[in-house]
C-alpha cells in the first residue's frame, strides 16, 4: 500500500513548473551530453540511446514539452536516407537469397509474439486486444495508431510498445558489448563513407529526398522510414545520387526519435499502467529471449554473424534496430530487409491475430 500513496502524492518538484524554454533548453543540453558520453564509452547507438532516457527522466518528472510529430517523422526519414545508403545490388540479391528464411523468422517472430499476448492478457490483467497490439513487433507508432481503430486501449499499447523498445535497446546494447562487436558506426570509416562524394548537389538532394519521403509517407504506416528509405536506395542504385549524410544531422535524427520515445513515458501514463509494469517488463523481456533463441538457431542454419540475425529478429522498431545495426557494422541489408518484411506482415495481419488472441483468452477465461 506504501506504493499507492506515494503515487498519490504530489512530487515534490516537477518540471512543468519551469518554462518551457528553460526545459527545452535543460532537454536539449543534458540529451546532447548523454549522447556524447554514451559514445565516449563506445555504447551502441549512443546518439539514440543518451536522448532516449534523458527524455524518459523529464516526461516521469512532470515535463510538459512534448517533441512535433513531423520533427520524430523527420528523423525517422534520415535514418532510412541513413539506411538507403548502405543498399546496394549485393545486399538485395543477398536478401533474395535468404527469402525463405526470412519469411520463416517473421512467421515465428509474430507466433511468438501472440503467445505473449495471450500470456499477458490471462495472467497480467490486460485486455485481450490490447494485449495482442502492445506485444505486435512492428513499428511502435504504426501498432499504437491501429490499435485506436480495432478497439484496443491505445495509452497502454503505447506504454507497451515503448517499455518494449527501451528493453531492446538496453539488451541490444548489451548483447553487442558482451560479444565484442565493434561499434560506433557514426564515427571515424563509417563517417568517412557517409561523407564519400560530398558536395552541395548530393546533400541538397539527401536532404530533399528525406522532406518528399517523409511526406508522401505520412499517410502510411511506418511510412516516415521506409518511403525515404526506398526513395533515396532506389536513387543511389540507379545512380542519380550518391547520398550524403553529415554526422551533426545523424545526431540530430538519433536525437529526435530517442527524445520523442522518451517524452512519451509521462507520471500520468506511469500511474495508470503500474500495476501492470512489472508483468509488461517481463513479457517483453521474455519476448526478447524466445526472439534470441530463435535467431541463434537462424544463425545457425544461415552461417551468419549472431548479432545481425539477433538484430534482425529482435521485436524492436525498425527505426532503432536500424541504427544500432549501423553502429555496430552488422549486416545493416540484411536485418533491414528482415524487419521491414515483419512489418509487413504485422500491418496485414495485425487485426486477425488481434482477434484470435481474444478467442484464445475468452476460452481460457
Amino acid at each position: 500500500m506504501l506504493w499507492r500513496s506515494s503515487l498519490s502524492r504530489p512530487a515534490p518538484f516537477s518540471l512543468d513548473s519551469l518554462p518551457s524554454l528553460v526545459q527545452w533548453s535543460l532537454l536539449i543540453v543534458l540529451a546532447g551530453s548523454a549522447g556524447q558520453a554514451f559514445k565516449y564509452f563506445h555504447v551502441p547507438a549512443a546518439l539514440f540511446l543518451g536522448p532516449m532516457l534523458v527524455a524518459i527522466g523529464f516526461g516521469v518528472c512532470g515535463a510538459n514539452i512534448r517533441l512535433h510529430k513531423h520533427v520524430f517523422r523527420l528523423g525517422q526519414g534520415s535514418v532510412g536516407v541513413l539506411v538507403a545508403h548502405s543498399m546496394t545490388m549485393g545486399v538485395l540479391l543477398t536478401a533474395l537469397q535468404s527469402w525463405h528464411v526470412m519469411v520463416f523468422a517473421t512467421l515465428l517472430t509474430v507466433a511468438l509474439s501472440a503467445v505473449v499476448g495471450i500470456g499477458l492478457a490471462r495472467w497480467g490483467g490486460i485486455q485481450g486486444s490490447t494485449a495482442a497490439w502492445g506485444t505486435s513487433p512492428g513499428a511502435a507508432s504504426a501498432m499504437v495508431a491501429m490499435s485506436e481503430d480495432y478497439g484496443a486501449d491505445s495509452r497502454v499499447v503505447a506504454t507497451m510498445q515503448y517499455v518494449r523498445v527501451v528493453c531492446v535497446v538496453m539488451v541490444g546494447a548489451l548483447v553487442s558489448r558482451l560479444i565484442g562487436a565493434d561499434v560506433g558506426g557514426t564515427d571515424a570509416h563509417s563517417s568517412d563513407a557517409l561523407l564519400q562524394g560530398a558536395n552541395l548537389l548530393n546533400l541538397g538532394l539527401s536532404l530533399l529526398v528525406i522532406v518528399v519521403g517523409v511526406t508522401l509517407g505520412s499517410k502510411v504506416p511506418a511510412g516516415a522510414l521506409l518511403v525515404p528509405l526506398l526513395l533515396g536506395g532506389a536513387l543511389q542504385l540507379s545512380g542519380v545520387l550518391q547520398i550524403v549524410m553529415p554526422t551533426w544531422l545523424l545526431a540530430i535524427a538519433y536525437g529526435a526519435i530517442g527524445s520523442y520515445i522518451g517524452l512519451r513515458f509521462d507520471r500520468a501514463t506511469i500511474r495508470y499502467v503500474w500495476r501492470r509494469l512489472p508483468a509488461m517488463i517481463f513479457g517483453a523481456l521474455l519476448l526478447i529471449l524466445l526472439c534470441a533463441i530463435s535467431a541463434w538457431v537462424i544463425a545457425e542454419m544461415m552461417g551468419k554473424d549472431f548479432l545481425s540475425v539477433y538484430l534482425a529478429t529482435s521485436p524492436g522498431g525498425l527505426d532503432a534496430m536500424a541504427i544500432i545495426a549501423i553502429d555496430t557494422h552488422s549486416d545493416v541489408g540484411f536485418v533491414l530487409a528482415m524487419q521491414t518484411l515483419r512489418l509487413f506482415g504485422v500491418i496485414v495481419t495485425g487485426a486477425y491475430i488481434a482477434r484470435q488472441v481474444i478467442r484464445v483468452t475468452q476460452r481460457l477465461a
